[in-house]
């Protein structure tokens, strides 16, 4: 029959074009070896004239299931986001799923509304890339729907599985090259408004006392309470008041300055908690004139794209976060047949490249 702007092609049309029983279109659209090829090839080639698709969605919510997942990120320019979500992607294709993708803008209402929404969808299960959800709100999440949080190293709530990076392995494993190189006054350049952030500066702080260097470890701090700016303290001190907060281009020209004074607490070498925070930091030493690695070494950490792109090519702690992605929904699918949820640590490694050196001075 023709397809007209006011009808849309059901089952019973396509067996009506076919000449075949309702039934019979059911078995040969879902592949049942019960139908002859010749009855598949009259249904398929009827579906094809009358323009029908089936409702795969409808099928799954009378299996009890949409065959939906939902992720939902804290914010899209993340690298280490992003690419937790095409791991979920690869992941959930192999497993038969469909994607839903919510963007939180970096807000904790605006993503929870896109949490809300996920659960209006009816999604088999969620995977949360933020740290914006407090225990509680997890707990709640995990209790109506499975759920699995990525790259959250602080303790969350039994009701949901995890998977992060081991922090302090990966924060160690960038300071024990630098030491291997030789440099012993090192910074750490961070935003310490994540878990993870927070993780990889108390990494960074005990893995320099077990040097013997504490003394000469300095933390470069970008509060999160206001716009983006930054702080300059030492590990032990305490934030300063807002009115002393330092801007971001400041305080990288700050810390550039400082290595460029060659003084005696000058850093030779700078630790950043993402690839973001060291590109943000080559763009700086290469503004001012301190060549890296000559001057400066400079370390990041997820080993994202940008790490080989930049020049130099960025030595960047390997953080595996496809597979992590992967894994997620590999752990979905798990509870979904009833298993616990889990909670697993995945092993960094360490890429290095061309932007960590001995030092000169």
């Amino acid at each position: 029959m023709p397809r007209t702007a006011t009808h849309r092609p059901t089952i019973v049309d396509v067996a009506l074009t076919a000449g075949v029983s309702k039934s019979a279109v059911s078995l040969a659209l879902r592949g049942d070896p019960g139908v002859s090829d010749a009855t598949r090839r009259r249904v398929l080639e009827a579906a094809e004239e009358i323009g029908y698709r089936s409702n795969s969605w409808a099928r799954s919510l009378a299996r009890g299931r949409s065959g939906l997942l939902g992720v939902v990120l804290t914010d899209l320019h993340s690298a280490f986001h992003t690419d937790v979500a095409h791991g979920v992607e690869d992941a959930a294709d192999e497993h038969g799923l469909g994607v839903l993708l919510g963007h939180g803008r970096r807000d904790a209402r605006t993503l929870a509304a896109r949490v809300d929404a996920m659960l209006g969808l009816g999604v088999d299960g969620l995977v949360l890339v933020t740290g914006l959800l407090d225990h509680d709100q997890l707990a709640d999440l995990g209790r109506r729907v499975p759920t699995v949080v990525v790259g959250r190293p602080d303790a969350v709530p039994e009701e949901v599985g995890a998977v992060h990076g081991d922090d302090a392995a990966g924060t160690r494993a960038a300071l024990e090259h630098l030491v291997a190189l030789g440099h012993r006054r090192v910074a750490h350049l961070t935003s310490a408004s994540s878990a993870a952030a927070r993780a990889r500066a108390e990494a960074f702080t005990a893995t320099m006392r077990a040097f013997g260097l504490e003394d000469r470890a300095q933390v470069v701090v970008a509060d999160p309470a206001t716009a983006d700016p930054w702080t300059v303290r030492t590990p032990r001190s305490s934030p300063p008041p807002a009115a002393e907060r330092t801007p971001v281009p400041d305080a990288l020209a700050d810390l550039v300055a400082r290595i460029r004074s060659a003084g005696p607490d000058a850093p030779t070498a700078v630790f950043a908690a993402t690839d973001r925070h060291a590109t943000a930091l080559l763009g700086a030493a290469l503004d001012a004139g301190v060549a890296v690695p000559d001057r400066l070494s400079v370390v990041g950490y997820d080993n994202t794209d940008r790490a080989a792109q930049v020049r130099p090519a960025l030595t960047s702690v390997d953080q595996p976060r496809l597979p992590m992605g992967r894994r997620a929904v590999q752990m979905l699918d798990a509870q979904l047949r009833g298993a616990q949820p889990r909670h697993v640590v995945v092993s960094p490694g360490l890429t290095v490249r061309a932007s960590t050196a001995p030092p000169t001075t």
